[in-house]
């Protein structure tokens, strides 16, 4: 006999490690593992289950039992006194149970097996190679007793099978959970994101939105704070967004990149909901090693199966989205719509033009009047840039705007203009002219890069020009901000002159005011459109000159276009104007021919104005 058991027991060993190692499913593996040890002890019925992390029982397989058996089972946590099973996991030892009728540790789930028959019971717990118990292995008896010498042979074989199956899909679950999981979130990845999406979208039925996410200000973090705070900021954000609701599924695709699929999103409705819900999860700050993080998202969004007949089109629509709404929008969400596509492709060849033309040295200025109304005298002049074409074609602002969205851009735009107009300004008073300042526009990007002052001031200084010749224009979303605000305080000191660009259209309010370092407030061209026929536009102007004059701001009034909203501006006192009723903006030589011959030096009058105007 002995000599029979044991080709028996090495055919079925050599059978189920080449099941392993081929990569059958483990479960495939567990049942015909118990229906072979099932055909060499006859009369017994077999069961394989598995143990997790936390002691609780999952059936694996069991073949010749009723599935409700398993299901009953299923959950059960390991104790010394549950079946033979439990306690052989939680004893790791086997158990053997001759009489379950009487014995103390099947009393409370004796009901489950005796209907089927079952007297006796005999477990063994399976082990790893490190000794932790992931599973057991049981046979059934239909009469009270215990294993023969045969079955305690089959079952020491089949243990150690089953321990090496069961450590081996263990490794292949845990590949798989590295291979669809992001490492530092823990959520979903990249992977796992492709193949739901290319699902979705087969899913033609189904509807569902996609949102695709950035981490603003990502890089001035890990600059400034280390990579360890960026990566905890990222696990915030991650934990934050997955937080939502079961119906959105959230991915790490990577670095500071996001995407949530939200299932059973059926319009654009939804889809805003969805995301606005999302941008509420940054409202709270971050706390991470005594640092206090604002977090702040910005989002794309497309719906499924109508911004995209394919996965691919569907992610590069949502990118585009996404891009869009970083540029012009950032903290914000923006659904994709087709004619962003125009979009991005003007932006790319406006950056693309306007960096050729500073390569190239056909980037200049133009200059536009200040004119002190009561006086009808140009006091100062405000740099506009200009490009000339290849072909000798100026292009105004307008059609290279979208090119400073390109923060190198907007860098070496200001670099060239603050040279041109320093060389200007030295001109100007090496002939004498009288002018107070030439104005320059900053952007966001200028007060982001760190040495603003050395390049505002190394022009000027080393053309001999003093500085409060100077005036720096930024618009109200720029100077809101405090870091923004301590380095204009800093220009302030050194004499340069700043000016509150389109007063009025931004997010500042009058109760600012005292707090800028200001030297001129300029009214918005909104406010002087409807200076002569909205009675409330015109008080607001009013008040506005009236609150300026009192903390001792100087006004500017801009896009004045006819004879009537100048005489109106002087009648209320607004002191200085600029617009096409002047002058238009214009090139150098030009600018200093209108600068003689308006020098102060004849009787001044709006007339006197006028034919500035018709000069220009």
């Amino acid at each position: 006999m002995q000599g029979d058991r044991e080709p028996a027991l090495s055919a079925l060993q050599n059978e189920i490690l080449e099941a392993v190692a081929t990569g059958v499913p483990f479960s495939e593996v567990a049942d015909t593992l118990c229906r072979r040890a099932e055909e060499l002890a006859p009369g017994i019925s077999c069961t394989i289950a598995a143990v997790d992390a936390e002691g609780l029982i999952h059936p694996v397989a069991g073949p010749s039992l009723p599935r409700s058996y398993g299901e009953a089972i299923d959950g059960l946590l390991i104790g010394p006194d549950v079946g033979s099973c439990g306690s052989a996991a939680y004893l790791g030892t086997p158990v053997e149970v001759t009489d379950i009728d009487s014995d103390y540790r099947w009393q409370s789930y004796k009901g489950l097996v005796l209907p089927l028959g079952l007297k006796a019971c005999w477990s063994s717990p399976i082990k790893t190679s490190e000794g932790s118990v992931v599973g057991t292995f049981a046979f059934y008896y239909r009469e009270p007793r215990g294993p023969n010498a045969m079955e305690r042979q089959l079952v020491d074989t089949c243990v150690h099978v089953c321990s090496i199956a069961m450590e081996r899909n263990e490794i292949s679950r845990r590949m798989q959970h590295l291979a669809y999981h992001d490492q530092l979130t823990g959520l979903s990845n990249r992977y796992a994101f492709d193949e739901a999406i290319a699902k979705n979208m087969a899913a033609t039925s189904q509807n569902f939105g996609l949102l695709m996410l950035d981490i603003d200000n990502m890089k001035e973090v890990n600059d400034g704070m280390g990579h360890t705070v960026g990566d905890g900021m990222i696990c915030e954000v991650g934990r934050r967004l997955s937080s939502v609701g079961e119906d959105i599924t959230v991915y790490r695709l990577g670095g500071d990149e996001f995407a949530a699929i939200c299932h059973g999103c059926a319009d654009s409705s939804a889809l805003e909901t969805y995301a606005e819900s999302l941008l509420r999860q940054m409202e709270r700050p971050y706390e991470c090693d005594g640092n206090t993080i604002r977090l702040q998202i910005t989002i794309g969004g497309v719906l499924g199966n109508t911004d995209g007949i394919s996965a691919n089109v569907l992610r590069q629509n949502a990118d585009l989205a996404l891009y869009h709404a970083k540029q012009t929008a950032r903290g914000e969400y923006i659904q994709f719509h087709p004619r962003l596509r125009t979009s991005i492709q003007c932006r790319t060849e406006q950056i693309a033009l306007l960096a050729q033309a500073l390569d190239e040295n056909r980037v200049f200025a133009h200059y536009q009047p200040i004119i002190c109304i009561r006086r009808a005298k140009i006091v100062g002049v405000e740099a506009l840039a200009r490009i000339r074409t290849k072909e000798g074609e100026i292009l105004s602002a307008g059609a290279f705007a979208m090119g400073l969205t390109d923060s190198k851009n907007a860098y070496r735009l200001t670099n060239c203009m603050l040279d041109h107009v320093a060389c200007a300004m030295r001109g100007w008073m090496d002939e004498g002219l009288e002018l107070r300042h030439v104005a320059i526009n900053l952007s966001t990007v200028d007060f982001q890069r760190g040495n603003l002052e050395e390049r505002l001031c190394a022009p000027f200084e080393a053309r001999d020009v003093p500085l409060h010749h100077l005036l720096i224009e930024v618009t109200e979303n720029v100077l809101m901000d405090q870091d923004v605000a301590s380095q204009i305080t800093r220009l302030r000191a050194k004499g340069l002159q700043i000016a509150l660009d389109d007063f009025g259209t931004g997010f500042a309010s009058l109760s600012h005011l005292k707090d800028f370092p200001l030297n001129y407030i300029k009214i918005d061209k909104s406010f002087v459109d409807n200076l002569l026929s909205d009675k409330a536009c015109s008080a607001i102007v009013e008040a506005l000159i009236s609150i300026a004059r009192k903390i001792q701001f100087g006004v500017i009034a801009e896009g004045i276009e006819t004879a009537e909203q100048a005489a109106r501006l002087l009648e209320i006192g607004c002191p200085l104007a600029q617009g096409y009723h002047y002058a238009r903006p214009v090139d150098l030589e030009s600018m200093t021919t209108l600068l003689h011959s308006f020098d102060g030096t004849s009787r001044a009058s709006i007339d006197g104005a006028d034919n500035l105007r018709l000069m220009a």
